[in-house]
């Protein structure tokens, strides 16, 4: 049997749900059916996650100062990062000192992973609005990522939820907006989510995947009757892909695309135009298990696909569904990598 990957298990914000999720998870022996984990974090913080949910005396702890020290079999590595004291970060409230410290865990995933130390990571939810305070001046996580890693190929959020990966062509931006976005260029954001989508896909292990396409109108436009954008930029974009080697069809009318990935089983990923045109798909068919793969970049990276949760954060309570998936997903990502 093959070595389970060495996969990084970030905390995440410390006054969120993150840390009772890496516990949660760890009390359960989640982890060793698919990986071999290392926490990251500060273990006082990750300590305060095990009371919070009364496994305190369950979960047995090897703290590390290096990923090569790490010793599956005296415990649950954790590499100890000593900087965020959880006294000073209570729950369900957004902290600097917090933010400073996701920042500080994304940078040192990154560096473990070049370094050949860990096959890829897991994060728990984190705060952009402490992270933003602490001094990150891009827009996500996922530019701090790019920037980390001096990426300059396409990138981005793909959401997979029953085995479905979405990719979006225009994010978190007005729906007066999307037309102009599309048409940019030739519709060079939509090869580009093509492509994103593609390579996705194939680092997950799919074999020549197939991907459908949305449309942006009402019946596929209707020849044109009902708004262009499939016959000038969609279609186009879509031939582009096929000549590229990628398995790309349509576009599908947005109200029969999921029908067609979900109940006929016809694609492995679906490319939307805007945000809402995947996301209330996906939240339909699988809320709580739904997650985020940073998509595009060489390191497997994953998350969960909610936030942080404050309203329940310190109490014991959330389900780890999500963060289940997202620790399978990362895991099978980093395991294809290393083929």
């Amino acid at each position: 049997m093959a070595t389970k990957p060495v996969i990084g298990v970030l905390l995440g914000d410390a006054a969120g749900v993150g840390p009772e999720l890496v516990a949660k998870c760890a009390a359960a022996n989640f982890y060793e059916e698919y990986c071999r984990p290392v926490i990251i974090g500060d273990l006082r913080v990750f300590e305060r996650a095990l009371k919070v949910i009364g496994a305190e005396d369950k979960v047995k702890v090897q703290v590390i100062s290096d990923v090569d020290e790490a010793d599956w079999s005296k415990g649950l590595p954790v590499l100890d990062q000593k900087n965020l004291d959880p006294e000073k970060v209570p729950f369900a409230t957004k902290t600097v000192e917090s933010g400073k410290a996701c920042l500080d865990m994304l940078k040192l995933g990154v560096e473990l992973w070049q370094a050949g130390k860990i096959g890829g990571y897991v994060f728990g939810p984190l705060n952009k609005a402490g992270m933003h305070e602490a001094g990150l001046t891009l827009e996500s996580e996922h530019h701090y990522l790019a920037q980390l890693l001096g990426h300059t190929e396409p990138f981005g959020e793909i959401n997979v939820t029953n085995g479905l990966y979405t990719t979006r062509t225009t994010s978190h931006i007005p729906i007066s907006q999307v037309s102009h976005d599309l048409c940019e260029n030739d519709g060079l954001r939509i090869k580009r989510a093509i492509r994103l989508s593609y390579r996705t896909l194939t680092s997950a292990g799919i074999e020549n995947p197939r991907i459908g396409v949305a449309a942006l109108n009402p019946h596929c436009g209707e020849n044109g009757d009902c708004g262009r954008e499939e016959i000038d930029v969609i279609k186009p974009a879509i031939e582009w892909a096929q000549k590229e080697g990628i398995n790309a069809m349509g576009p599908f009318p947005s109200d029969i695309v999921f029908h067609k990935a979900l109940v006929k089983k016809e694609f492995d990923g679906v490319v939307t135009m805007y945000h809402d045109q995947g996301q209330i798909a996906l939240k339909l068919i699988g809320f709580e298990g739904g997650i985020t793969v940073a998509g595009g970049f060489p390191i497997p990276i994953v998350t969960c696909g909610h936030g942080t949760a404050y309203d329940i954060a310190g109490k014991g309570t959330v389900t780890t569904a999500s963060f289940e998936n997202a620790v399978k997903q990362c895991s099978t990502m980093a395991a294809v990598s290393t083929k």
